[in-house]
């Protein structure tokens, strides 16, 4: 009688601990997301997340490949479902998490369009995108960061908690709140306006020989440096500056409150 006590109460304590173990675990990865696809050189393949990082790559061939992992800790990578939607300028791929309000779904929308809000929940979402030559990348994120590195194509990168990095032959633009960005343009024919701009974080942009920009460079604690011959226009304080680099011509902003901006010449 005593045997089977003992038994009894040794048997509990290993279901107890084996429970213990697997709730003390973190939970497993949902099966991978793969897409793969032709997009037109001039399109765009955006990827728009909410936790985890965005990163492109250059292509081997010339189909745009999307691979997206998921995982979480307290809640389910199985709620939150990755979208593809298709549309007249290119591909907009994203992370549709769970809405916290059951009136207002969230959905997949190019560009500022769709709805991405999301409350309470861990998932982390891990984005890999291979970009062929001549097609654009777009990445968004809000929590992770956002690296592009040696594309042959525009580049538009934000987050708000995290850095960018950017590499290509073309242009590129970058926003975030809490990060440095970095990015190096092998193009200097840009038409609109070219923005960099953080809260916490240096900017450090390098730019081909000869570019003609007029650039626009305000920081509040930090100093702002260029290897381009620069001319500036009325007084420069040392933390905020107007002037031309080159002949001018095409605008250029770096904007951050804590950090330095620095304008490079790309090797």
């Amino acid at each position: 009688m005593k045997a089977g006590c003992a038994m009894r109460k040794l048997s509990g304590s290993i279901v107890l601990f084996w429970g213990l173990v697997a709730l003390s675990l973190p939970a497993a990865a949902a099966e991978d997301f793969h897409w793969r696809g032709r997009v037109a050189a001039g399109q765009v393949i955006e990827i728009k997340g909410v936790n985890g990082s965005v990163r492109a790559e250059a292509a081997s061939g010339n189909e745009v490949e999307v691979v997206a992992v998921k995982q979480g800790r307290r809640s389910d990578p199985n709620e939150v479902k990755i979208a593809v939607v298709e549309h007249g300028d290119g591909v907009t791929v994203c992370a549709v998490y769970p809405s916290p309000d059951a009136g207002r779904p969230n959905e997949c929308q190019p560009g500022s369009g769709g709805r991405m809000n999301t409350r309470n929940n861990d998932v982390n979402v891990e984005f890999t995108v291979r970009v062929p030559a001549g097609v654009r990348f777009a990445g968004r994120t809000v929590n992770g960061a956002v690296e592009a590195e040696s594309l042959a194509g525009d580049v538009s990168a934000h987050t708000v908690n995290g850095s960018v990095t950017v590499s290509t032959t073309g242009h590129a633009s970058a926003h975030t709140v809490n990060g440095s960005i970095k990015a190096s343009l092998g193009s200097a024919s840009w038409n609109d306006t070219l923005e960099f701009e953080t809260v916490n974080g240096s900017i450090t942009v390098s730019l081909p020989a000869g570019t003609d920009a007029d650039l626009s460079a305000k920081t509040v604690n930090g100093e702002i440096t260029s290897d381009l011959p620069l001319t500036v226009h009325g007084r420069f304080t040392g933390r905020d500056l107007n002037g031309t680099l080159g002949r001018g011509g095409r605008p250029l902003v770096l904007k951050t409150v804590n950090g330095s901006l620095r304008v490079r010449v790309a090797s």
